[in-house]
């Protein structure tokens, strides 16, 4: 026997080609430059948002764009302008107040009475004291008055001031002749007179008077149509009821104030909206200008680069998170292709910046109109994409990144950082899509996935508006309908983007792999009646390979479904493998062995084209192709060497001539397959297997596998090959249950009583 060569692989050997395009996939540098990608896009969908936008801007220099206001703020110059406006189109005020000049009257009335009925002042007297009390007793009143009202809140200062100078001011001087009529008058004249004049004055004062000498020139015409008889009467009464009669409307110059103060004070501040322009392109910049610029951080010259180090620390601090997700998930044996797959992280990056693209485009929508909006952007699509085509654990995380993304993304009150009810909602749908849809089994389940959201969405959107303090049924109805719209725009968008990962990626996610497990695909069911053996065998390949994938973290059903078409090359020529022979024979009996290792190695290579044509997917392909690695086919060698013994000559054939060519196994899923498809092999072979076979076959298949150095281009450790065995043995003695042997008690007393013995 010659010494097996050193397998040799060409430079145009397809095996070194892949490696060559894989390298990217695992390049340590490359995921870094991922990592730096995912920082820049977290940077740049938050700092439009965060981060004002500053010109290079000079004073006394003239703007050559249009500047808008990065945020809403106070006109502070307008609003002082609105303000005295108003405060200006506030007139006087000049309140009514009742000072009872009839009570005046009847006083002065009154006062002669008592001094006419005196017989011992003589007339001359009478006629002095009339014309120093009577002017004398209007000044009383008005003093008497403002002293009475000082102490009270009814009247201000400023206006009991006002009326004492106006009253004063416009003071009727009664003629001298009046003054001797009045001691001439009786008794009953005086009580005919004063009933005429109080209420002459009384009518006349009930009007507003803000002066008095057009209500004295009524007085003349009113006490003519009166009662009294005689013309000296009339004269008196004329001339008292004039001198009673008084402004009675007067300028309040404290209310005024107060008045104009509180038009000022509710007058609505100006507000410069965001995005209203501040500074039109071809404008001079005045040192107002250019300090309200200054105000707002626009100017490049004192720009301030806080809100930019802020934003990055946001942006590291997301990446991280996804990072650190993917080492830990690695620990524990899941989601390890995340962190060894670049591919993984490439495709995440495209979601990631898809669902905050389409986030941006949906919050430059947002009008006045419609405030409500951005509670139509598909916000569950990014985590409902991570969660089918990588790992739930991620899209629940990517979530929780897309809820905080979110409520700055799609904030509009430039008042505040985020809005929180914007993150709620985001959180109940993103979660709801991922509990939704981590178990689905069919593209229909997409759309129920994406019904679900709508549903909780909504749930969540109305919970918002009813807790509102003043809820509006506009506002309700709007925001229901917008989120309930959301979650059937992210079902139809996944819908549509879903074969594109797929495609693009070469990602099988979870539905697509059911959809190709389904016995009606053309290749299983040619499988199924060109080579029923095959396909019994495949299937039983099928259940033991996911076992055992599961039990380290692989991706089982991927190994379920590549165990099905792993054999499909055999459908070429179905009667040279021994599952699908019948009584007819074996017709590697008559065969040259060097021809019949040739058809068998043929079945790889013919499987993976057939896949091909078929446009089943990479990995698919892949398990076909790698899952016999680079085997030696013993029987056929050994048959080869004897038959040149018994005819006296040296083998011209080695080991290389009949061998697989390979590749080898290049994930854990190719190893697996290939390993369950030698173990169910080698126990169906076996007519009544015990454990004791079954368990030493596994680790035979095993170990010359490893001694062949079948799994140098695969991640599997040696403890995962020995969860392999383990979980291999449990699961062919749960199929093979009936057909395994197991000794009797007497058997086992013997073997029990034999180890304790060695002990």
């Amino acid at each position: 026997m010659k010494l097996k060569k050193q397998k040799h692989v060409p430079p145009g050997n397809p095996l070194s080609l892949s490696q060559a395009a894989a390298g990217w996939k695992n390049s340590v540098a490359m995921r870094w430059l991922l990592l730096l990608l995912f920082v820049f896009l977290f940077y740049f969908t938050l700092s439009p948002r965060l981060v004002p936008e500053t010109y290079n801007i000079t004073l006394n220099g003239t703007s050559d764009r249009d500047i808008k206001s990065p945020k809403q703020f106070e006109d502070k110059e307008a609003t002082l302008q609105a303000q005295e406006v108003a405060a200006n189109r506030v007139g006087p005020v000049n309140p009514i107040i009742s000072l009872r000049n009839d009570t005046l009257l009847d006083e002065i009335f009154s006062r002669i009475e008592q001094l006419n009925q005196d017989d011992q002042i003589t007339l001359e007297n009478k006629v002095d004291i009339y014309r120093r009390i009577i002017p004398e007793r209007l000044d009383q009143y008005i003093e008497k008055f403002i002293e009475t009202n000082a102490s009270s809140d009814k009247y201000s200062e400023s206006l009991l001031s006002e009326l004492g100078q106006v009253v004063l001011a416009q003071k009727y001087q009664i003629p001298e002749e009046t003054y001797y009529k009045l001691p001439r008058l009786t008794t009953t004249q005086i009580t005919e007179m004063k009933q005429v004049g109080k209420e002459v004055v009384r009518k006349l004062m009930s009007d507003s008077l803000p002066e008095a000498e057009s209500a004295r020139t009524k007085v003349a015409e009113l006490v003519n149509a009166s009662s009294l008889s005689l013309k000296t009467e009339r004269e008196i009464v004329q001339e008292l009821a004039r001198f009673a009669i008084t402004p009675n409307r007067f300028y309040d110059k404290q209310a005024t104030e107060e008045a104009k103060a509180l038009a000022r004070q509710n007058t609505e501040p100006v507000m410069i909206k965001q995005g209203d322009i501040i500074v039109k392109a071809g404008q001079v910049i005045t040192s107002d200008l250019y300090e309200r610029l200054d105000d707002l951080g626009l100017l490049q010259a004192r720009k301030n680069y806080f809100p930019q180090l802020g934003v990055m620390l946001f942006s590291i601090l997301f990446t991280l998170a996804l990072y650190g997700f993917g080492e830990l998930m690695s620990v524990n044996n899941q989601s390890s292709a995340l962190r060894k797959n670049n591919v993984h992280w490439l495709m995440l990056l495209l979601i990631y910046a898809l669902n905050l693209l389409i986030m941006h485009l949906v919050a430059l929508t947002h009008t006045e109109q419609w405030a409500y909006v951005s509670y139509l952007a598909p916000v569950a699509l990014g985590s409902m994409l991570v969660t089918l085509l990588i790992d739930v654990h991620l899209g629940i995380v990517s979530g929780f990144i897309f809820t905080l993304v979110s409520s700055i993304v799609l904030n509009v009150d430039p008042e505040q950082i985020i809005d929180f009810r914007y993150g709620l909602v985001t959180a109940v749908v993103s979660f709801t899509a991922v509990l939704a849809i981590h178990r689905a089994s069919h593209r229909s389940a997409i759309l129920k996935s994406g019904i679900m959201v709508s549903l909780f969405g909504s749930i969540g959107v109305l919970a918002l508006m009813l807790v509102d303090p003043t809820p509006s049924r506009a506002d309700l109805i709007q925001s229901v309908i917008f989120v309930f719209s959301s979650g059937l725009l992210t079902a139809v968008l996944v819908i549509g983007l879903m074969p594109f990962f797929e495609v693009s990626f070469g990602i099988l996610s979870a539905l697509k792999l059911v959809e190709l497990s389904n016995p009606n695909h053309p290749l299983l069911r040619k499988l199924l009646t060109e080579t029923p053996g095959t396909y019994h065998h495949s299937l039983m390949v099928g259940n033991l390979s996911e076992a055992a994938a599961e039990s380290v973290g692989a991706n089982g059903l991927l190994c379920r479904v590549g165990s099905f078409y792993h054999d499909v090359g055999k459908t070429k020529r179905p009667l040279y493998f021994i599952e699908n022979q019948n009584a007819a024979g074996n017709p590697h009996d008559k065969l040259d062995p060097r021809v019949s290792a040739s058809i068998i190695i043929a079945h790889a290579k013919d499987g993976a084209e057939m896949l091909k044509t078929h446009k089943l997917p990479k990995p698919i392909r892949d398990i076909a192709e790698q899952h016999h690695g680079s085997t030696l086919l013993k029987f056929f060698y050994h048959k080869a060497v004897k038959q040149a013994q018994e005819q006296g000559v040296e083998s011209q054939w080695t080991e290389d001539d009949f061998r697989y060519p390979g590749p080898k196994a290049q994930s854990k899923e190719a190893a697996i397959v290939g390993i369950a498809d030698c173990v169910e092999a080698a126990v169906r072979s076996l007519n009544h297997p015990t454990v004791e076979q079954i368990e030493g076959i596994i680790g035979k298949i095993i170990k010359d596998r490893l001694d062949d150095n079948q799994f140098n281009e695969c991640d599997l450790t040696m403890r995962e090959l020995d969860k392999i065995a383990r979980t291999l043995k449990e699961t062919v003695i749960g199929m093979f249950h009936s057909r395994i042997e197991y000794p009797d008690d007497s058997e086992l007393k013997k073997m029990k009583l034999a180890k304790e013995t060695v002990q």
